[in-house]
């Protein structure tokens, strides 16, 4: 073995790189290798062991990491100067190991064609003289992904754990990617990977949005000419292309070998990669399920490149002090002592032979009434039905249906069996949609023809089931064999014959996914748990005194399916559920005079519009809404103001408006009385009121850099950050795991609590008002100024509609900039008139740099009310340094 490393002119210069990591090593053949006279072979590795030992840190365990084809050791520097700058500051000092396989990279050339098996060998090799003992992670990426783990599979004593970015040990589909059967044809290899740079400029092209020069020259340092570019070649050609390739055996028993692994695991992923798509990953974590997976939105097969994934490694490595064993999932809240638990569609089995209505469907004209029993029946055929066409426990079902009775039926029927309900509502959008169906990996798609004809067209993931029964043609184009009349009957017949459906699920098994609105980011998969959605009827249950005869009309995504699971009757007006503002009061009114519902529940952006086709209602329509008992409306902050223009429609009604997100769908609860109570109270922001039953509220304090370094408390008056701890809480986000950490802060009082990203207070009273998020703070020279409060005073100027305050400038010095939605509304975006400006900055209490005006303010597409203040503050930026900007939309 020798210290001497690559010549300092081959990577004193590589960005990122410091050439005292550099080793070159000389190790004994392995394998086919064992027997050559030469006897031993020389490998460049990247090693922070010696700056280590140098500084005085005692090793704790070491990272193994073997690139893919065509890169090398240089792909994980990152990780190496991430590590290294941890020790230094007092954490755990890993040694980091990032080699260049034979063939590659700066290690030696050889006469060799190594397939699988070999460079599994002489990873062997180089780990028994260069790590002899100690506990050991494998890393890897592409095919060195593979290659780690054919390694770990045979050293299960010294692994401490597995980590994987982008890579696949099984062909999904029965086929290699089809860029690596292109690369690896007849007359294509030579060429592409040995003859030219092709192969190797397009990997580094794959990199988002794309390499700095220095970087890609970098990369293209070890491969200047074709017999150093052999080993891309020979990589390439020995991908498993079919059963008969040598290397498949090999594959295969890695493949297999995983489902064993019992060690922590972390998968760190790139969907945007052409070679390696989400398949591949959900290939993976079905091997490995215990796996904590990120997938970072944008990133490709560079995700290396991509992405700030080595603070996940160092995030993950403290995980492995138990790696004897895969960690345990976190139990839901247990029930009350004496009381068993109650699976969401409980109620529905209990009504199974009620004649009474379940369901109004008013998308037919007349209105289709479901009975409890047939509801009840057609869920327990579907269920059948659904297995015996192969959907089983834990599979993902994406159901992409409107609300109405084939939507609340497959809902129903996947709970029932334990398949997992993915929910990504039309009010993401196309792009959103198709960005939450892929990265969900759902194994069935269920749509109407629309939906289908997306999914097929977008190429997401999932067989096909119909709702209704196609024509042939139309099911062929469609890949869509089956329907949910055809399950049903196929259900029918298999109960008829015999056949049991399996066990209700237990309460710690995946329920379903549901996707956030979008507003702060690409939406978010939110896990749920049976026992959390349980707890979710369970609080509407204990707030809201619903009872089957109460009856309910639905205009919000979220709640549009609960009504089975509270056991009454419920109703979704017409509209386009993926805009809510086109819902009427006349569609309103139908709903609950078609169903006697005594509760509505309304999004913000419904109830603006119902207000505003009040002057459509008939006398009827105006006698049966005086019957409602109960207005919610959620999802956004509502003003005393629209409330009130729906109480006027409902004059017997309680107007309630809670506090939520998808995260935790119900946190607080205040009615337009208490609103009305705390109206002139000197405190800032909007307020959402207490804590609603079993939900818990703490509140960690802004220090002046806007950072949540509070200790989490209930201090009247403080401005920091709300978390939340609730029985409905959600499990965890989906394949986010950094998201979710992140998202997950630990107090002294224990239990599960979530950051919610929005920053209020408490008063003396216990409520809780909203401020603004945590993203929108402005950071002044006197402090942490949130934006909700200024814009209130400023709405109450006669010529603003809305309002938005933004800050202007770095943080600490920043400036608040007021932008408005004026009446009447403005010719153009950019500085407001005079007498705008005049009655805003009268009307509020906050210096304001300037104020400006655009012609509507930019809001999400889910509820068309929460304010892209972000897109706004940029916006600003460049409009006072002089630019012509264009206003957000």
């Amino acid at each position: 073995m020798t210290d001497a490393g690559v010549p300092a002119r081959a990577l004193g210069t590589l960005p990122g790189l410091d050439p005292l990591w550099s080793r070159v090593v000389r190790v004994p053949g392995a394998g086919k290798d064992a027997g050559d006279p030469a006897g031993m072979r020389s490998w460049h590795v990247l090693d922070t062991g010696p700056a280590l030992d140098q500084r005085g840190h005692e090793i704790v365990g070491t990272v193994l990491a073997v690139h893919g084809n065509p890169t090398w050791s240089y792909l994980w520097r990152s990780l190496l100067s991430a590590s290294l700058a941890q020790a230094d500051a007092g954490g755990p000092a890993w040694r980091i190991v990032a080699v260049d396989q034979l063939e590659m990279g700066f290690s030696e050339r050889t006469s060799l064609v190594r397939d699988l098996s070999q460079r599994v060998a002489d990873l062997g090799a180089l780990a028994a003289t260069l790590v002899p003992d100690g506990p050991v992670v494998s890393l890897g990426h592409d095919w060195g992904g593979v290659i780690s783990l054919g390694w770990a599979l045979e050293h299960p004593g010294r692994l401490a754990g597995i980590a994987l970015l982008n890579t696949a040990v099984h062909p999904v589909g029965g086929r290699v990617p089809a860029p690596l059967r292109l690369a690896g044809a007849t007359g294509v290899l030579p060429a592409a990977t040995r003859a030219t740079t092709a192969f190797l400029d397009t990997t580094l092209g794959l990199a988002r949005p794309g390499l700095p020069p220095g970087v890609r020259a970098a990369y293209r340092a070890p491969y200047g000419t074709a017999p150093r570019r052999r080993g891309i070649g020979d990589f390439v050609a020995d991908i498993p292309a079919d059963d008969g390739h040598p290397s498949t055996p090999a594959l295969a028993a890695i493949a297999h070998g995983l489902r064993s692994v019992r060690v922590p695991a972390l998968a760190l992923w790139g969907p945007r990669d052409p070679i390696f798509s989400d398949r591949y990953l959900d290939d993976l974590v079905d091997r490995l399920p215990h796996a904590q997976v990120h997938r970072f939105e944008g990133a490709g097969h560079l995700v290396a490149e991509d992405a700030s994934w080595a603070p996940a490694v160092l995030a993950w490595l403290p995980s492995l002090q138990d790696s004897g064993a895969s960690p345990e999932p976190v139990a839901s809240t247990p029930p009350e002592p004496g009381t068993a638990f109650r699976h969401l569609g409980a109620a529905l089995e209990d009504r199974a032979n009620d004649s009474e209505v379940a369901i109004v469907d008013m998308s037919q004209a007349p209105p289709l009434r479901v009975s409890w029993r047939l509801l009840a029946r057609n869920v327990e055929r579907l269920a059948a039905g659904l297995v015996s066409s192969g959907v089983r426990a834990g599979d993902r079902v994406s159901l992409l249906i409107p609300p109405g009775p084939d939507l609340t039926a497959s809902v129903y029927a996947c709970l029932r069996i334990g398949a997992v309900v993915v929910v990504a509502d039309a009010g993401l959008g196309v792009a959103g949609l198709s960005r939450a169906v892929r990265g969900a990996q759902s194994d069935v798609v269920i749509g109407e023809r629309r939906g289908l004809t997306a999914a097929r067209t977008l190429g997401w993931p999932g067989r096909r089931i119909s709702t209704r029964p196609l024509a042939a043609a139309a099911r062929t184009a469609l890949g869509a064999p089956a329907s949910l009349t055809s399950l049903i009957r196929d259900g029918a017949r298999a109960l008829a014959e015999g056949s049991v459906l399996p066990p209700h699920p237990g309460p710690d098994e995946d329920a379903a996914v549901l996707f956030t609105s979008g507003s702060t980011g690409p939406a978010k998969g939110v896990r749920y748990t049976h026992a959390q959605l349980a707890a979710v009827r369970d609080v509407l249950t204990a707030e809201l005194d619903l009872t089957p005869e109460t009856g309910l009309v639905t205009g919000f995504a979220p709640f549009a399916l609960l009504g089975p699971a509270l056991g009454t009757r419920s109703a979704t007006p017409a509209m386009d559920v993926s805009a809510p503002r086109t819902l009427t009061a006349r569609a309103v009114a139908d709903a609950v005079t078609a169903s006697g519902a005594r509760t509505v529940f309304l999004s913000p952006a419904a109830i603006l519009n119902v207000a505003r086709t009040a002057q459509d209602l008939t006398a009827s329509d105006r006698a049966a809404m005086s019957g409602v008992t109960q207005l919610l409306s959620t999802g956004a902050p509502v003003s005393a103001q629209l409330l009130e223009s729906m109480t006027a429609l409902m004059p017997a009604a309680t107007a309630h408006t809670p506090y939520g997100m998808t995260e935790c769908l119900l946190v607080t609860d205040i009615t337009l009385r208490e609103i009305h109570g705390v109206a002139d109270a000197d405190d800032s922001g909007v307020c959402v009121g207490r804590p609603v039953h079993a939900a818990e509220l703490l509140i960690s304090a802004l220090d002046r850099s806007g950072a949540t370094t509070g200790a989490p408390a209930l201090d009247a008056g403080v401005l920091g950050e709300v978390l939340v701890s609730a029985p409905h809480l959600k499990d965890s986000y989906d394949r986010l795991w950094l998201t979710d950490l992140a998202a997950t802060r630990k107090t002294p009082e224990g239990g599960r609590w979530h950051r919610t990203g929005d920053v209020g207070h408490v008063d003396s009273e216990g409520r809780l008002w909203i401020e603004g998020r945590l993203a929108h703070v402005i950071l002044t020279p006197d402090g942490p100024l949130a934006p909700v409060g200024p814009e209130q005073e400023i709405e109450r100027a006669e010529a603003v509609r809305r309002a938005a305050v933004v800050g202007v400038g770095p943080p600490g010095v920043q400036q608040a900039v007021a932008v408005v939605e004026t009446r009447p509304r403005a010719r153009r975006a950019g500085l407001a008139s005079a007498d705008v400006t005049a009655q805003v900055r009268a009307a509020c209490g906050t210096p304001l740099a300037a104020v400006l005006a655009v012609k509507e303010l930019p809001t999400d597409v889910r509820h068309n009310s929460k304010i892209d203040r972000a897109a706004l503050a940029e916006w600003a930026a460049r409009l006072l340094a002089g630019e012509r900007a264009a206003a957000p939309r």
